[in-house]
């Protein structure tokens, strides 16, 4: 097994220095020795949700979290598209951050989900209910991943999914408000929450199963 705890601590230095060379340097090396899905799950990932709590404690800027974000989804789909990585069969899949503008951890469910051969719909952030609902029936959208930062905008989930009960799309959650509180993608009628992106993809596997 590669030492990605210690290109962990490299990949922080060179996204927060916007060194995207380096970057991406010790991205594919790691990717040389791992499959790509294990490199973004426990190397860029875990990197970028370390920094985001860093951003947390008040010791990064917004700005240096979004670079970061940007610098490792760009790197992790350039990889994905050159490796020609074999696409998985699944119904139509979107994410994007509901009520925010937050998208770090989006961009880490995104790009993970990606390296592991999902397609699935970029909808960005600042979502809001009315958008959401136009756009699953729209698009047909069978699994829908979203990230919330704070907690008035988990519990509008609840109304969005009143709003979708017609459909039989699934909603897979995440976030802040329910890494700190269990339960609560019971109370606002989720299916249900991942905590991380071991989760999250668990989770879409089961419902990819479910409706095959």
């Amino acid at each position: 097994m590669h030492n990605l705890a210690l290109l962990s601590n490299q990949l922080e230095r060179a996204i927060l220095s916007l060194n995207r060379e380096d970057a991406e340097s010790i991205i594919r090396e790691a990717s040389g020795k791992n499959s790509l899905s294990h490199v973004s799950e426990q190397l860029v990932s875990l990197t970028l949700q370390r920094i985001g709590e860093a951003w947390e404690d008040g010791r990064l800027s917004l700005s240096q979290v979004y670079m970061s974000g940007v610098i490792c989804e760009e790197i992790i789909d350039q990889i994905t598209q050159l490796e020609n990585i074999p696409k998985k069969d699944h119904p139509k899949m979107a994410i994007g951050v509901f009520e925010d503008f937050h998208m770090l951890g989006k961009r880490i469910i995104y790009s993970t989900l990606k390296s592991c051969g999902f397609e699935l719909m970029d909808l960005g952030g600042g979502l809001s209910i009315e958008k959401l609902v136009d756009t699953v029936q729209k698009e047909n959208i069978k699994i829908l991943l979203l990230s919330v930062l704070m907690l008035p905008s988990a519990l509008h989930i609840k109304s969005l999914k009143e709003k979708l009960a017609e459909t039989d799309v699934k909603i897979i959650v995440g976030g802040a408000p329910f890494r700190f509180d269990d339960r609560l993608w019971i109370e606002v009628g989720a299916d249900p929450t991942g905590k991380d992106t071991a989760e999250a993809i668990a989770l879409v596997e089961k419902f990819i199963e479910k409706t095959s």
